[in-house]
């Protein structure tokens, strides 16, 4: 970020800046002992996640109050602007992200009473450490402004989704072929989805870490290795199972 004539403001500015870091430091623990709680059948985690999300989401109101403070106070422009607008973003990706971490840990709990397949739970925490470290890296790309590793971590999405969309197929299979297993499963697949979309969300921070030091994000389509689950081929009118 550029030095200010007042350095009162450089001081808000970082402010902000360790305010979000925390909040994204809070964000993966979330996810990392979501991830624990279903690996370990471990039900005291999963309510610690739980009971822990207010934590993010003061957080994500400490920076609502920072940012619109700025905004008034300071009428920034240019790379400031910049700098402000986007944390407000950055903050709401990562409140959601510790919300799909909640959501995986009440489904978790759930799933220690009824049977799921072993592979499924290996699925979803495959799934899980890809989402995990993707965004440790985003967070060191926003600490840092480095564009090239958050681009880094914008083209590992189509991994992700790659991944998700195997593990979807093969939750389907588990319930076609085992009955005993459908509510298993579709705990598995909601909690898939939920990590899926938290590294969307982690995909977008990526984007708007390029924004804050260009003014732009990445000119490409995004890629999207899910896209798979919905073609068609030969005779095909619907979306592939």
């Amino acid at each position: 970020m550029p030095e200010h004539t007042l350095k009162r403001f450089d001081e808000e500015l970082e402010r902000l800046s360790a305010t979000i870091s925390e909040m994204g430091g809070l964000a993966e623990s979330q996810l990392a002992q979501a991830l624990r709680a279903l690996r370990d059948r471990d039900t005291e985690i999963a309510e610690k996640v739980i009971v822990d999300d207010p934590r993010v989401d003061a957080l994500d109101e400490a920076v609502q109050e920072q940012t619109v403070r700025l905004l008034a106070l300071r009428q920034p422009m240019a790379v400031d602007l910049r700098v402000i607008l986007s944390s407000i973003k950055i903050a709401a990706a990562l409140e959601r992200i510790a919300d799909y971490a909640k959501n995986t840990a009440k489904r978790s709990i759930v799933l220690s009473q009824t049977t799921a397949p072993a592979s499924g739970i290996a699925g979803i925490d495959r799934l899980g450490r890809l989402v995990r470290a993707a965004l440790k890296d985003v967070l060191d790309a926003f600490a840092h402004g480095d564009v090239a590793k958050a681009r880094d971590v914008w083209e590992r999405d189509e991994e992700i989704d790659q991944v998700y969309t195997g593990l979807f197929r093969e939750l389907l299979t588990y319930m076609m072929e085992d009955p005993r297993t459908i509510t298993g499963c579709t705990h598995l697949m909601f909690m898939a989805k939920n990590i899926e979309r938290a590294g969307d969300h982690v995909t977008n921070i990526a984007e708007l870490v390029s924004f804050r030091s260009t003014g732009h994000g990445f000119e490409e389509d995004r890629p999207k290795g899910s896209a798979a689950m919905y073609a068609t081929t030969g005779t095909e009118t619907g979306p592939t199972p």
